[in-house]
């Protein structure tokens, strides 16, 4: 292969492509699975399930003040 010998690029078809790019999500998605499953095997330690207590108290309290905001809303509508 000389200097002048100048590899030009083919040109990809819109069916290779999105071929590979549905491959790609596949695999993507078998990898967070299997990530998912060997993560939910761990043991939850005295920590792990203070912390989940805490989030879902937080989304609770979240939710709590949302519902309170639009009933104050729609009482001011009417």
């Amino acid at each position: 292969m000389t200097m002048r010998d100048i590899i030009k690029p083919e040109a990809i078809s819109r069916r290779k492509a999105l071929s590979g790019f549905g491959l790609l999500a596949a695999f993507a998605a078998i990898a967070s699975t299997a990530t998912l499953t060997a993560s939910e095997a761990e043991a939850q330690t005295a920590g792990m399930t203070r912390r989940q207590e805490r989030r879902t108290g937080r989304h609770e309290r979240r939710e709590a003040r949302r519902t309170g905001r639009h009933e104050r809303r729609e009482q001011r509508r009417q």
